[in-house]
């Protein structure tokens, strides 16, 4: 799916089991939104998009959070969340189905199971380095092992982030325009994106998600191949339906 080497240190069969588990945390915890349209049109378009995923194996299932956080996300095993803060930003549902397909392309890379193994590797280094260092002065050792934890953080874990994040970004305008929604809309819904923020965002060597004027800048360059995905769609709805 991405195209690269990844490292993998767990079978995809856990990463659903364990998706299994938090989507029933979820349903459990987390109130379910009552306006009928956003349940209905989030699992209008998530139908859409699992079946261009061409993942039939999976166990699709959307859920709608009564919260105004602006946030959504997909756990391993196609279980798609979304929060009612974000649909207004979407404004219709080729807006929505740039989130959607972005939160699904994460699973569809594996990017948890990938963020879990690199996790994995970088404490065990760690672990390596303080045995290595036991002998040193306790002052010395601490300041080696705060610069380990700064270069892991900064130079391997949040490079990575932002990696699988322009990633997904890549795979889900795709996704979404082979679902039959005009991926024109996903620079549009970034740039509104980031106008609707309410607090400023730290720098971008600082974040794990790229900034939103890059993202949109990078998925325009994008257009001409996602726009050919969506011309052969089987269905092509647009923008579709305006989100009130």
């Amino acid at each position: 799916m991405t195209g690269r080497r990844q490292l993998m240190l767990i079978p995809e069969t856990q990463e659903v089991a364990m998706g299994q588990q938090a989507f029933a945390d979820v349903m459990a915890e987390q109130p379910k939104g009552e306006t009928s349209q956003y349940q209905e049109v989030v699992a209008r378009i998530g139908q859409q998009i699992a079946v261009a995923s061409g993942r039939t194996d999976l166990d699709w299932e959307t859920h709608v959070v009564a919260s105004p956080e602006q946030n959504a996300y997909c756990l391993p095993g196609g279980k798609i969340i979304v929060y009612e803060g974000i649909i207004p930003v979407c404004q219709n549902e080729a807006g929505l189905a740039v989130v959607m397909g972005h939160e699904v392309a994460h699973v569809l890379a594996r990017h948890g199971g990938e963020r879990m193994s690199q996790q994995a590797a970088v404490n065990g280094a760690k672990q390596a380095a303080a045995y290595v260092l036991r002998n040193r002065e306790e002052v010395s050792r601490d300041l080696w092992m705060q610069a380990y934890g700064m270069a892991t953080t900064y130079g391997v874990v949040l490079p990575y982030s932002r990696k699988h994040e322009s990633e997904a970004d890549h795979i889900g305008v795709m996704l979404m325009a082979k679902a039959g929604y005009d991926p024109s809309e996903a620079p549009k819904f970034w740039t509104r994106f980031a106008a609707a923020a309410d607090s400023p965002k730290p720098p971008e060597f600082l974040s794990t998600h790229p900034a939103d004027a890059r993202r949109a800048s990078e998925l325009e360059k994008l257009l001409p191949e996602a726009l050919g995905e969506y011309r052969t769609a089987a269905q092509q709805f647009g923008g579709g339906q305006i989100i009130a």
